[in-house]
């Protein structure tokens, strides 16, 4: 039986109806799957901004123990256990001496002869002695391998810090801008419980594991997260390095180079 007029009128109105109804139900899915896209990269963003918040503190041989290019708070480490096998020394970026190469491969827990216990660096003229930490033995390998080739002589203390809480001298960068090393790298290591009050010494890092050339002398309590390795306690000398903080930086914040030069003249250990 034909149908209707009126009928026909209704069958396309439903019709009408089911492919609106259908046009919707793909639009919300569509916009479903923007908001999912949208929602990622906006949950991406704000995890690598918190990451480089976190990680702009100390950095080493490009920040200061502030690693080159922290203000008041290293990156994460994961701290290294030395007695586990043998020190990795890697090849990392440029060395300022030219065929300096790394250092000779230990492993800390077979050592037929031992390591150096003490160390002295001689700052403006002056002596500052320094107690090695046998804890962090790569650390230490690496520091007598650098002052036995002369590395640091001469070079400036580029960084200091005055504030309230982080009060340091950096120093290790034979090019002066915060940002040279000696062409290698290697891991974290002593840095479980680490704290860092009045005399500490530690290397200055850009990021977890990536220990060089450079470190800082703490001249007063400082607040910083376990994430610096640390292997020495000064001795004699923490005056020295109270002196030039009492001279302030170059630009009269409190984090800049020395306003008074200082220079790191000699480093030997015994």
């Amino acid at each position: 039986m034909a149908q209707s007029a009126k009928q026909r009128r209704r069958e396309l109105a439903r019709q009408r109806y089911e492919r609106q109804q259908a046009r919707r139900a793909e639009e919300g899915q569509k916009r479903r799957k923007i908001g999912i896209v949208v929602g990622a990269v906006i949950a991406v963003v704000a995890l690598v901004m918190g990451t480089l918040l976190v990680s702009g503190a100390l950095g080493g041989d490009d920040e200061a123990p502030v690693a080159s290019g922290s203000d008041e708070s290293p990156s994460p480490s994961a701290s290294a256990d030395a007695a586990a096998g043998t020190c990795d020394y890697r090849a990392a970026g440029e060395s300022a001496v030219p065929n300096l190469g790394t250092p000779p491969a230990i492993d800390p827990a077979a050592l037929t002869t031992p390591l150096p216990t003490t160390a002295t660096l001689t700052i403006n003229g002056a002596p500052v002695t320094v107690t090695l930490d046998p804890g962090a033995p790569c650390t230490v390998n690496s520091l007598a391998f650098l002052a036995a080739a002369g590395y640091y002589d001469g070079t400036a203390c580029h960084r200091l810090t005055t504030s309230d809480s982080l009060k340091v001298l950096q120093c290790g960068d034979p090019t002066g801008s915060g940002s040279g090393g000696p062409g290698y790298e290697y891991d974290n290591e002593n840095t479980d419980g680490a704290t860092y009050p009045a005399g500490t010494v530690a290397m200055a890092n850009a990021g977890a594991n990536t220990n060089g050339s450079q470190f800082f002398l703490v001249y007063g309590d400082s607040q910083l997260p376990p994430d610096y390795t640390v292997f020495g306690q000064i001795t004699t000398g923490l005056d020295v390095i109270t002196g030039i903080a009492d001279g302030g930086t170059d630009n009269g914040s409190e984090d800049g180079a020395p306003i008074q030069p200082v220079t790191l003249d000699s480093v030997t250990t015994a």
